[in-house]
């Protein structure tokens, strides 16, 4: 299969199975910040290594047929991608690293994505992790970086705790905007992508990339925090000679 057949998975992906009628049977990703209660990380850095910890979790190769990853992520793909995160400090966050999944240090950040499966069968070790209470203090910066860019709405407040589900949904399916010649030097470095804040002229360019193709658009199914159908993030790949938007808000 190989890394680029692993990044196929979510280019241009659409749910093939609804969802169980037992909820017990969802199946979602979870999802772990570290956020200890005397050093809280920064709120940029986090959602970063989020972000990066589900994209590089997705492209492992353990995820390939045959690998001891594929089955999950085969059958957590087929449906409509949820994701749940918790917070975790002290031995609760040692206690997560033994649980199969990838964790991204970032700026001093930490975070780590684990093998989907059904939600009622996540490791206790994660399920006694609190939901709530994943919120930090801090702005996203507003400026355009180059490579995976991952844009966060204007005018649409979330915890860190729904934005971390929302960015990492969006380096899923931003990841086939990496050219194809970079894709393999990309997935190496770590998957490196930035998290911003768009305005409002900004976000309307978007939605225009998106429309045209240029972008990929996370709209959220609303189970919480945000209404039904909200567009969430967008991300966009800017190559380094792509300057002529910069000065949008």
């Amino acid at each position: 299969m190989g890394l680029n057949g692993r990044m196929a998975r979510f280019a241009g992906y659409a749910p093939q199975v609804a969802d169980p009628e037992d909820p017990a049977r969802v199946l979602a990703m979870p999802l772990v910040l570290r956020i200890e209660k005397s050093d809280p990380p920064d709120r940029t850095a986090l959602l970063e290594a989020v972000a990066r910890a589900t994209v590089l979790a997705c492209l492992d190769p353990r995820a390939e047929p045959d690998g001891e990853w594929a089955e999950a992520f085969d059958r957590w793909c087929a449906g409509r991608i949820r994701k749940i995160a918790r917070r975790a400090r002290g031995a609760q966050w040692r206690a997560a690293q033994e649980v199969p999944g990838v964790t991204v240090d970032c700026a001093g950040a930490q975070a780590r994505a684990f093998v989907p499966g059904p939600v009622g069968d996540t490791d206790r070790r994660l399920t006694r992790l609190q939901i709530e209470g994943t919120d930090v203090e801090g702005d996203l910066p507003s400026t355009p970086a180059e490579g995976l860019c991952l844009w966060v709405a204007p005018n649409l407040p979330m915890t860190v705790g729904k934005l971390a589900a929302q960015v990492s949904h969006a380096s899923m399916l931003g990841a086939p905007l990496v050219p194809a010649d970079q894709v393999e030097e990309w997935y190496r470095s770590g998957c490196p992508l930035t998290v911003r804040q768009a305005g409002a002229q900004r976000w309307a360019t978007l939605l225009d990339d998106e429309r045209a193709g240029r972008a990929v658009a996370v709209r959220d199914a609303g189970y919480t925090e945000v209404a039904p159908g909200s567009c969430t993030v967008i991300a966009e790949f800017r190559p380094p000679e792509d300057g002529d938007r910069s000065a949008l808000g």
